[in-house]
């Protein structure tokens, strides 16, 4: 089971892994907060490029650069639009491959293997205990 604690701070809230990590919370108006959405942003990109690196990188294609910027638009309320993904790639001088070996490792990652976007993709139940 995975499981984050989100907890109210004498400035704002943050998140907190069973491993010590913390993340700043916050509404669109904190500096220094990540916001409930570009977690959720953050959390697709991650996944995505932990995925991704190591399988380049055991065919014998470690990527110069590797990153990704995720965006979302908020189409109502409490809604959110289309979330794109977009690669942002250097590829290792010399090899002539890592481009092509990269669009299928990430294709393949992005349609079945991470699961924050499987998440996102199929209806789920989410539980509330108050």
């Amino acid at each position: 089971m995975t499981e984050v604690r989100v907890e109210r701070t004498e400035d704002g809230f943050q998140a907190v892994n069973d491993r010590g990590a913390r993340v700043a919370v916050g509404d669109s108006d904190a500096a220094g907060v990540f916001t409930p959405v570009e977690l959720l942003l953050a959390a697709l990109g991650g996944c995505e490029l932990v995925t991704v690196e190591p399988l380049t990188a055991q065919r014998g294609h470690r990527m110069a650069r590797l990153a990704a910027t995720v965006q979302a638009d908020k189409v109502a309320t409490s809604t959110l639009g289309t979330i794109t993904v977009t690669y942002d790639v250097e590829l290792p001088e010399g090899d002539a491959e890592a481009g092509d070996v990269l669009k299928a490792v990430a294709g393949r990652v992005h349609e079945k293997y991470c699961t924050v976007g499987n998440a996102l993709r199929e209806p789920m139940k989410v539980e509330q205990v108050v």
